[in-house]
């Protein structure tokens, strides 16, 4: 498993990460900033956690997988 692994624009589960990990950032913000009835406060605050936890998952998977090399992409063996 290795950090510079997640790197992997190609990837659509990078983007879906980055989309999640952005969308709990902004979800935690509404938690704080507005006052909201318990009911949408648990909604919200759902959300926000499992965006966190499937955001984490997909960026464990980048880490554990190697990114495809420049050979595999282009059609060149």
């Amino acid at each position: 498993m290795k950090l510079s692994r997640l790197w992997q624009p190609r990837n659509p589960a990078f983007w879906m990460m980055l989309v999640l990990n952005v969308l709990s950032s902004v979800l935690a913000w509404v938690l704080r900033t507005y006052p909201l009835v318990p009911l949408a406060m648990i909604v919200v605050a759902g959300f926000a956690l499992m965006n966190a936890w499937i955001g984490i998952r997909l960026a464990l998977g980048l880490m554990r997988e190697a990114p495809p090399s420049e050979n595999q992409t282009s059609g060149v063996r």
